[in-house]
């Protein structure tokens, strides 16, 4: 009943490769290796539920030319600019030695010529996806060792691109050298002439299209999917692989705006029809001519596990970088990628290859995705075990990493700021405005090279690596700030600093009320929760909202949160005499301070730095009113920045102001300070309005920069 019907194939088909992806999810094993499995188990193989071979071959084609169009659209050459040499040397040395030493070990091993050039190639390619997967699981995308093997990666994929486009020549079979120079300059001839008109649609018509018909995303899907289909069928008939045209399909929408939009709605249907690539490609497994090519495949995938590593290991080390950045890296190329299974399956089809050849280059890709997986996902303690070894991969002064990715200043700090990421680089920001001393410290040289360019000091380290911890100079800071939200970081710089003895004081970031609970049961006296305190902020300003605005929405009015920086020509004034309503037309709604609601303030309700004005009113009005807002007393700006403090001063009978109103003492024009609340024989008056009068033995919280306040005590 199933047999040679295609639905009921497909849908058991299916099944099992759920079923087989979360067995490997909970393995922690990618995809593409599951997959697999799934295909040799609906094989003949094992279950025999597939023989519609044709369809799900269609369906694995698309698949590929999909994959190929998003390495195209995705292909950011910048990012090999931006690594320097690195990227290159790393790149072509990893393939230069790759494709050598393979195809060597493959001559040894009594396989033809062909056959050897053909595993030879396939070693060489590494998974971006699996890569990119993996590292943006362990946060390590933007790390210095991240940004590196992303770069050599793409150098990869050019170098893949171009073992495809060589298989075009093959294809063709030349015979006698006569024909085979005809050939190669009838291929090069349409291949430029190819490239030429793909070229000129791209800067004259692409561009225009594609904004056209961005009116609609769906649209514009179906557009970039029919694009990757036509060129894939003009790329075949002209003599090249369909695989060719689909990456520059890519290539010709990756310099439209839509580039980030096409890839993430295309992401998932990629992912869906290279299912049936690899399912095809188990299926059609010869196990019994696998069985016979075990031998080589343990030999070339502890080459591939070992060789490739160690020379992305000697390439890094001899350029100056630290054996950590250079091992963490090498490992990304501890594996064959779908792209090799993918020459390999053309080569098949070519009959360039046997299905033992297959079988083997599929073994090896089986073994070495799979091992490689685990060395990365455990590379600290797997570095942690080589460090000394490794250390012959470094150069005495790693002088390379330290320039590109800074030196700090060993000056007395006020604070090491460990993590800069959009939490971490607002802190930084605020701290710097407080004339704070601080040593940015984070493992993403562009933004270090950003802060560095500010006047920072910074330093670039992975609080995960034992080295860094070497580094910080803890004797001349008070304060070790982390804004890294991983608990298990933490807790390491936490031992780590008690275990040198740091005497200064500590706050963490928890990312879960869990790890807040960790923190404080290890003794962490300051803990940052940036998720659970926004959360509460935007639910009160939220709910505020529905309450007030409530059966309002006939009326063509808006709302809007605006925080009164310190150096607002409106700071310490009271409602009433901030000209929002006479001069925009908008009102406050509510003013949040210190995790407090003053809902419908009165009049003489005071406005002092930091707090969060709730507007209303029309956008343009609001818009006005924000900027007007934000308007600052040059003077206070330069004099007092961001230095404002809250203190107690305690009035004697021969002040100046005993006896006086507020409204009379002119507080913030006379000393630039305001009071915010008196504490009057045990009485709290908050704040107290400017007809209070003043006696002798208040204590008066008031509010303003350290000089101001001072200057107000000698006359107190």
């Amino acid at each position: 009943m199933v047999e040679g019907n295609v639905f009921y194939e497909v849908a058991l088909i299916l099944g099992m490769a759920t079923l087989f992806g979360v067995i490997g999810q909970r393995l922690r094993q990618p995809l593409i290796i599951m997959f697999l499995a799934a295909g040799i188990a609906a094989g003949p193989s094992a279950l025999s539920i597939i023989s519609s071979y044709d369809q799900i071959e269609l369906l694995a084609h698309i698949g590929i030319s999909l994959l190929l169009f998003i390495v195209g659209l995705k292909l950011d050459l910048g990012l090999i600019r931006t690594m320097g040499p690195v990227a290159m040397a790393t790149g072509l040395g990893q393939i230069i030695f790759t494709s050598i030493f393979g195809f060597a070990i493959a001559l040894a091993l009594s396989y033809s010529f062909i056959s050897s050039v053909y595993i030879a190639v396939t070693l060489t390619f590494s998974s971006t996806i699996i890569i990119v997967k993996l590292l943006s699981d362990k946060k390590e995308i933007d790390s210095l060792h991240g940004q590196i093997a992303l770069g050599f990666l793409i150098v990869q994929d050019i170098a893949a691109i171009l073992a495809l486009v060589g298989l075009t020549f093959f294809r063709a079979g030349p015979e006698g050298e006569q024909s085979m120079a005809l050939t190669l300059l009838w291929i090069t001839l349409k291949g430029l002439g190819f490239v030429g008109v793909v070229g000129l649609l791209m800067w004259r018509v692409l561009p225009w299209l594609t904004q056209r018909l961005a009116y609609s995303q769906e649209i514009l899907t179906l557009f970039s999917i029919s694009w990757t289909v036509i060129l894939s069928m003009v790329s075949d008939y002209l003599g090249f692989s369909k695989e060719v045209g689909a990456f520059l399909a890519g290539v010709s929408l990756a310099s439209t705006e839509y580039r980030d939009a096409i890839g993430g709605r295309l992401a998932s249907l990629r992912d869906f029809l290279l299912l049936f690539f690899f399912i095809d490609l188990g299926a059609r497994l010869d196990w019994t001519a696998v069985g016979s090519q075990i031998g080589p495949a343990i030999i070339f995938s502890l080459f591939v596990l070992i060789g490739n590593p160690l020379i992305v290991l000697v390439i890094m080390g001899v350029m100056g970088y630290r054996r950590r950045t250079s091992f963490l890296a090498g490992l990304t190329v501890a594996q064959i990628s779908e792209f090799s299974l993918i020459v390999a399956a053309l080569g098949f089809s070519l009959g360039h290859i046997t299905a033992p050849v297959v079988g083997l280059i599929t073994l090896v890709g089986v073994v070495t995705i799979l091992a490689s997986t685990y060395m990365i996902l455990y590379s600290g303690p797997l570095y942690q075990l080589l460090s000394k070894p490794l250390k012959i991969f470094e150069k005495k002064n790693p002088q390379r990493e330290a320039a590109e990715c800074c030196l700090y200043d060993a000056a007395e700090t006020d604070a090491i700021l460990v993590g800069l990421g959009s939490y971490g680089g607002a802190l930084a920001e605020h701290l710097l405005r407080r004339r704070k001393r601080i040593i940015a410290v984070d493992f993403d040289p562009a933004v270090l090279k950003k802060w560095r360019q500010q006047g920072v000091s910074v330093l670039y380290g992975d609080i995960g690596d034992p080295e860094i911890h070497e580094q910080l100079p803890l004797d001349k800071t008070r304060w070790i700030v982390s804004t890294v939200r991983i608990r298990e970081l933490n807790l390491s710089l936490l031992q780590m600093l008690k275990n040198r003895g740091y005497q200064g004081n500590l706050a963490l970031t928890a990312a879960a009320p869990q790890d807040a609970t960790a923190y404080e049961r290890a003794g962490v006296p300051v803990i940052f929760r940036p998720y659970l305190d926004l959360g509460e902020q935007a639910a009160d300003t939220l709910t505020h909202a529905m309450d007030v605005l409530q059966g309002m929405a006939d009326w063509k009015i808006q709302f809007r949160e605006v925080r009164l920086p310190s150096g607002s020509i409106y700071s310490g004034q009271y409602v009433q005499d901030i000209p929002l309503r006479s001069q925009t037309g908008v009102s406050i709604l509510a003013v949040t301070r210190a995790g407090r609601h003053y809902y419908d303030p009165e009049p003489n309700f005071r406005i002092y730095p930091g707090d969060r004005l709730i507007l209303t009113g029309a956008l343009d009005d609001l818009l006005e009113a924000e900027r007007l807002l934000r308007e600052t007393d040059i003077h206070a700006e330069t004099e007092a920045g961001d230095n404002i403090r809250l203190e107690e001063v305690k009035l004697g009978a021969a002040s100046v102001v005993t006896g006086r109103t507020l409204g009379e003492t002119a507080f913030r024009k006379r000393y630039g300070i305001s009071v915010i609340g008196i504490l009057r024989e045990e009485k709290l008056l908050k704040a107290p309005g400017p007809d209070e009068r003043l006696h002798a033995g208040d204590r008066l919280l008031v509010l303003g920069d350290a000089d101001s306040i001072t200057a107000f005590r000698a006359h107190s």
